[in-house]
């Protein structure tokens, strides 16, 4: 069978080809049927890609001349595009409808095809790939971010380019109908319809050499490949006009998250006004409390000081009582010793009787101390000491009398 091959520049709905809205020319019930090959975070792409190249380019710039996100660089930019996409497709809705045998073929031919892409692609990183099923004709997007690594030119080393990543590849540019993507796009084509030929699909090319057809056969062929050509490039167009619908649900939904957004912000703004009023009186009520506090803390202060002074005092006296008393404990240990000396040489009963002698002696000292002592009480108590004194005295003189008389003897 010969069939066409079309590949060309899609319009980039990533919302469209996910599904996550359902266009009027896809059928609900085949959305099932669809093939998601990669799907990746387009933000998250591009800090593996370039993370590592800006970090670099950073170093030793201006901090004004830093690149902070290349993401939003390359966004907010006018010389490249964030993505490209590429669709897919053999034959038409006539010859290769979904659902139909041929439809299942060319399904077939696809998903082989797309599945060395990459490899045969290196500086093409693909995040997004479906092959869709729930519209007329089966198709392929392909959604890729070009770039180049080892950029010896101005700029980062490792950047988003399309043009430097195609020439990488093999692709030189010429005129402005013979660029790179374009020869790029041709060359996938080929490759696209090699598969087909593997499986009997011949690639019908418009402007090939014809048999030789009268007036009116020829002009019959002719019409039906203009209507042919007209019923693909309305495929294209519907499919463009899916993507500017998308395009355009998109930009409606970011309108209403930056709505959003701004009622968020100004309620965050008012919730940040009120918390930073109330820090500003929490802050001027500890401040009034902190000046009726400082007398109190100053005073403890002091207080503190002085107690620790005081203590500091007691445990200089305590330390020299300590002193003290081990100098009397060696003094006491030495008269221990001297006891226990005396002990062993005079024997223990002459010590005792010696100790309890001195004993009696200084008891009878203390009972004349307090006999000589008159009483602070009353005048009989004074009287009764009065007498005991002289009968003592006068016990004392006769024993005084009684020794001299034996001295005189």
């Amino acid at each position: 069978m010969r069939r066409t091959i079309s590949g060309m520049i899609g319009t980039r709905s990533l919302a469209h080809n996910r599904r996550d809205f359902i266009a009027e020319n896809v059928d609900p019930d085949r959305v099932h049927l669809n093939i998601c090959y990669q799907n990746e975070n387009l933000k998250e792409v591009y800090k593996e890609l370039f993370d590592d190249s800006v970090e670099r380019y950073n170093v030793g710039k201006r901090k004004d001349r830093q690149i902070t996100n290349y993401y939003e660089k390359i966004r907010q930019g006018k010389q490249e595009k964030l993505f490209h996409e590429v669709i897919f497709q053999i034959g038409n809705r006539e010859d290769m409808a979904v659902g139909t045998t041929e439809g299942d073929l060319a399904v077939k031919v696809l998903d082989e095809y797309v599945k060395n892409f990459q490899k045969r692609n290196p500086t093409l990183h693909v995040f997004s790939c479906y092959l869709h099923q729930d519209e007329a004709t089966p198709h392929l997007h392909i959604d890729f971010v070009p770039y180049v690594t080892g950029w010896k030119g101005k700029g980062m080393d490792t950047r988003v380019s399309l043009k430097q990543a195609l020439k990488s590849l093999g692709f030189q540019g010429g005129n402005k109908h013979d660029t790179e993507l374009n020869q790029w796009i041709n060359h996938e084509k080929e490759l696209l319809a090699e598969i087909a030929r593997q499986h009997r699909i011949e690639w019908e090319q418009k402007g090939t050499h014809e048999e030789h057809l009268d007036v009116y056969n020829f002009k019959k062929k002719e019409c039906r490949k203009e209507v042919q050509a007209l019923e693909q490039e309305k495929e294209y167009l519907t499919a463009e006009n899916e993507g500017l619908t998308a395009q355009i649900a998109e930009v409606r939904a970011d309108i209403q998250l930056l709505k959003d957004d701004k009622e968020q912000a100004v309620q965050d703004k008012e919730a940040a006004e009120k918390r930073a009023e109330k820090a500003e009186k929490d802050l001027h009520s500890l401040e009034e409390r902190r000046e009726r506090l400082q007398p109190v803390m100053d005073n403890v202060s002091k207080e503190t000081k002085q107690a620790y002074n005081r203590m500091q005092r007691k445990l200089d006296t305590m330390r020299e009582e300590k002193e003290q008393l081990s100098e009397e404990k060696q003094q006491l240990q030495g008269v221990s010793d001297r006891y226990d000396r005396v002990v062993r040489v005079l024997g223990e009963n002459v010590v005792e009787d010696a100790v309890q002698k001195d004993i009696q002696e200084q008891k009878a000292l203390e009972e004349k101390r307090q006999v000589e002592q008159m009483p602070k009480g009353s005048i009989h108590e004074r009287l009764a000491w009065g007498a005991r004194k002289s009968e003592m005295e006068n016990q004392q003189r006769k024993k005084n009398k009684t020794k001299n008389r034996g001295m005189e003897r």
